[in-house]
């Protein structure tokens, strides 16, 4: 759904500085399912300390830097979050409910507004 959504977003994916000539070869990219399972991974970290979100602020804002680094823009974090929460409501279904879309729109909005400060704490001189 990602590329459906954005496919400028396509050439951020360069592993080995390949560049993938469709989606379908980036999907389907061993390099690029591990990045998906660091994503679920930052996921789960978020999850695991709902009651001490903060303690994630530092690793997230220095994710964002990276991010950063590669080109990745900041609008592109909704789009994320839009593939997101399509992915949970088609594999939840029926329990995908209101209060479910609720509470996650909540937890990727604060993860990716935690990485967004990493945009805005640049190092001295830049």
């Amino acid at each position: 759904r990602l590329f459906d959504l954005d496919p400028d977003l396509l050439p951020l994916f360069q592993y080995n500085c390949k560049q993938f000539a469709s989606p379908q070869e980036c999907l389907s990219a061993p390099e690029f399912l591990d990045h998906v399972r660091k994503v679920m991974l930052v996921i789960d970290a978020a999850v695991s300390h709902l009651e001490n979100f903060s303690c994630l602020e530092e690793y997230l804002r220095n994710l964002g830097k990276k991010h950063q680094a590669v080109g990745v823009k900041v609008e592109s974090f909704s789009t994320v979050g839009e593939s997101l929460l399509y992915m949970l409501e088609k594999c939840l279904g029926t329990a995908f409910s209101p209060d479910v879309q609720e509470a996650w729109s909540k937890l990727y909005g604060a993860v990716a507004k935690a990485m967004q400060r990493g945009w805005e704490t640049l190092p001295e001189g830049d």
